[in-house]
């Protein structure tokens, strides 16, 4: 099972390669009748020459036919050692699997790099049942060198074959997918470019675990020397897991990956976008009334507050007069701990007048402290600009770096802004107290959530929520999922037959579900979309099928989609790096679907289907999608 190399450098002898031999051989054969040829000068030498080199490549294809692969000269050789067939053998098939659809459509670059991946571990794995093998058969079965190469002939042989055919299907997938999610079925898929991405990717990470194994042989010889063997491996085991584990997270990690991501995010926070103007409106903050500074409010804060819109603005979509909404935005460099930032920003909204406004919404912000126009001002357009929105940004770090490093932060953070808030919010009068919302989207939805004791407390101490593309370990949204009435799939769950929450991916038709069930108030609207990976990822795609592949699946998931340990998981992961490539909908777009949204958590006196047309359709255009990543 496999190829075992060790045995065959036992003698010593350094065996030289076959394809060498006989090349060696061809060459001093054909010197005489070369160099009688070349005597003559005319066309016969030229002839000569032709067929001298046709009988070289000849007896190097007969060679390379005898023995397709190459013995280390010395069993101690680790990492120029020629690839274990069962390995390989394994990798060509987690490869294929890699090829298969996830939740978005991918680019091939991203495949390239996934196919590597999945393959790398479809080698690990491969070379684990070899090395079993051999561990648990002392008198193993060899096959003998004929049989060796005809096994790794047909194997390189058939591989290119195979690889066509695999990422020809793969394409037709992608296609059928695109075609699921409103994208032109048109696709760029370097198949050549897909497969040597693959191969890069699996080279390296294969030298780099040889690497280590090298590392571990010769820490333990060391030890060795002076203890027991037995004693000498477990020792050397231990201390290359800690060089490797050390080295890659505080090395690589610490101070290369994150070093380089707050680097480039504290630059990107004390920047201003093109565009953006510091206002002079005393109702937001960063303007010279403000209690909190232009220069501390932060990129997105800076964005927040100089892109609000006006009541000239407003007015012409009313169509009546309207009021200039009120923003509060606290920078992450206006206060010391989250409670000073929250009371900050109880003092902003009373130096605004918040708490004499229609609506007052509280809301969290994702990693950078972004957050989404188009549900902000999708609430201020809706009520005439009669509205206050109060956040705190806790970061600067991108989201996905956030969360790896501090995402309890955020939603300790808002926890401190939302209990001030509603502190101060009890004061008022209950008959003039403005309607008291919440809202979050992406990485703010488990921010938001965390606001509160569950969706009881929530109902109980807000008059709403929005809550856009919860991630997976959202806590309220997770205890809504696994607690859902029977029968409702995971990606659109019904709770408590909808009483007062309910999930959404096409808002016009799925928040009127269940059929005649009284929706009560406050309502809590979650807009989800079955194809959103930032939803569904979670450390458990590893091991286990999720349930989100259950059927019925999605309306825009295709049936080509399975669940494969480890390859799912990946995919998943590269999916939300790419989340953003379809429509909304889909992926983790969710475009103007808040107004629909907010239209039945919170709406005017008097508003209707056609204003909600009109109000979408205005922030298309003034929001239009963009790539990349937003938080």
């Amino acid at each position: 099972m496999g190829d075992h190399t060790d045995d065959q450098a036992v003698s010593g002898e350094v065996a030289e390669p076959a394809a060498a031999r006989v090349g060696t051989a061809a060459r001093e054969d054909a010197e005489p009748e070369a160099s009688d040829q070349a005597g003559d000068g005319g066309p016969g030498a030229a002839e000569g020459r032709l067929a001298d080199r046709r009988r070289r490549a000849l007896a190097f294809a007969l060679a390379v036919a005898r023995k397709p692969y190459w013995d280390p000269p010395h069993a101690s050789y680790t990492i120029r050692r020629w690839p274990d067939l069962t390995a390989c053998l394994v990798a060509t098939f987690f490869f294929w699997l890699s090829l298969t659809p996830s939740l978005v459509p991918r680019p091939w670059y991203y495949q390239g790099a996934i196919g590597g991946i999945t393959a790398a571990i479809g080698y690990g794995l491969g070379a684990l049942l070899s090395w079993l093998y051999r561990l648990s058969t002392p008198k193993r079965w060899q096959p003998s060198p004929r049989v060796r190469a005809r096994a790794w002939l047909a194997y390189l042989l058939v591989l290119p074959w195979a690889i066509g055919v695999m990422l020809g299907q793969s394409a037709d997938l992608q296609r059928e997918l695109r075609r699921l999610q409103e994208l032109p079925p048109t696709l760029t898929w370097h198949s050549i470019l897909i497969a040597l991405i693959s191969l890069v990717v699996l080279s390296t990470l294969l030298v780099i675990a040889r690497a280590v194994r090298l590392l571990t042989r010769a820490v333990t010889r060391l030890l060795a020397r002076v203890m027991p063997w037995p004693f000498a491996v477990a020792l050397g085991l231990a201390l290359t897991s800690v060089i490797v584990v050390v080295g890659t997270r505080d090395v690589v990690w610490d101070r290369g990956v994150l070093g380089v991501a707050e680097a480039w995010a504290k630059a990107k926070d004390s920047s201003t976008d093109p565009g953006v103007m510091r206002p002079y409106s005393p109702l937001v903050s960063g303007s010279p009334d403000s209690l909190i500074s232009w220069e501390d409010l932060g990129n997105k804060g800076r964005t927040f507050t100089g892109t609000a819109p006006s009541d000239d603005e407003i007015t012409g979509f009313t169509g009546e007069s309207a009021l200039s909404p009120i923003r509060a935005y606290v920078g992450r460099a206006a206060y010391e701990d989250y409670e000073d930032g929250a009371q900050l920003a109880v003092r902003e909204l009373e130096r605004t007048g918040a708490f004499d406004r229609e609506v007052l919404a509280v809301t969290g912000t994702t990693g950078t402290g972004w957050v989404n126009p188009t549900t902000v001002e999708a609430l201020e357009f809706m009520h005439g600009g009669d509205t206050a929105i109060v956040t705190m940004q806790y970061s600067y770090m991108p989201s996905w770096a956030s969360f790896m490093v501090d995402r309890n932060e955020a939603g300790i953070a808002t926890r401190a802004l939302f209990n001030a808030v509603y502190a101060r919010w009890e004061q008022e009068p209950a008959d003039e107290r403005p309607e008291l919302l919440v809202f979050g989207e992406s990485l703010s939805v488990a921010a938001v959530e965390a606001a509160f004791d569950g969706v009881d407390d929530m109902v109980e101490r807000t008059d709403g929520a929005l809550l856009i593309g919860p991630p997976d370990y959202s806590p309220i949204h997770a205890e809504l999922t696994e607690r859902r009435d029977p029968d409702s799939p995971v990606w659109r769950p019904v709770y408590e037959n909808g009483r007062h929450v309910r999930f959404a991916q096409y808002p016009e038709q799925d928040l009127a579900l269940p059929r005649g069930a009284v929706w009560e108030e406050p309502r809590v609207v979650y807009l989800q979309n079955a194809s959103d990976p930032v939803v569904w990822w979670s450390w458990d795609l590893l091991f286990e099928r999720p349930e989100w592949l259950d059927e019925p699946l999605g309306p825009d998931v295709t049936s080509s989609i399975d669940w494969f340990p480890f390859v799912t998981f990946w995919q998943t992961t590269v999916d939300m790096a790419v989340s953003y490539g379809a429509p909304a909908p889909h992926g983790h777009r969710y475009g103007s679907n808040p107004v629909a949204a907010w239209a039945e958590i919170a709406p005017p006196a008097g508003w209707t289907a056609t204003d909600t047309e009109r109000l979408s359709f205005l922030l298309e255009v003034r929001h239009p999608p963009r790539h990349g990543w937003a938080g």
